[in-house]
């Protein structure tokens, strides 16, 4: 029994078609390569414009602020009742803080001496223990 054999010309279109279907397939992701690449060169472009935007902005603001601009006197005084009521809200924030911190501390430490309190009265009843055992 013979085994039936493909002709030359089937045989490298098969070839043919598998290399183009290759070809194809490295076309393809090399494609998605490249787009990819793109978009993270114009995502980083964004992000140097907007750091560049931001730092504008910083600037102008405090141009502004160097330079005042003439008020009225009225307007000056909501402007010096404003910052003096961020001061105080920004110095109740920090004792707040600082309260808060402070407790903690004390209750990690009250927290700390009552186990090692509990500890002690533990290693003191085992010696209490031994010394008893010790005696017989």
């Amino acid at each position: 029994m013979e085994i039936p054999t493909i002709p030359d010309q089937i045989f490298y279109l098969i070839i043919l078609i598998i290399v183009a279907f290759v070809l194809l397939i490295i076309a393809f992701q090399w494609r998605k390569v490249a787009q990819s690449k793109n978009s993270i060169l114009m995502l980083e472009k964004e992000i140097e414009l907007k750091k560049m935007s931001m730092v504008e902005k910083d600037i102008e603001s405090k141009r502004l602020m160097d330079n005042p601009i003439p008020l009225p006197q009225d307007k000056q005084d909501s402007l010096s009742a404003i910052r003096q009521s961020t001061t105080d809200v920004r110095s109740e924030v920090g004792y707040l803080h600082t309260e808060i911190n402070e407790r903690l501390a004390r209750l990690e430490a009250q927290t700390e001496q009552k186990k090692l309190e509990k500890m002690l009265k533990e290693i003191e009843a085992k010696e209490a223990k031994l010394k008893k055992m010790d005696k017989k």
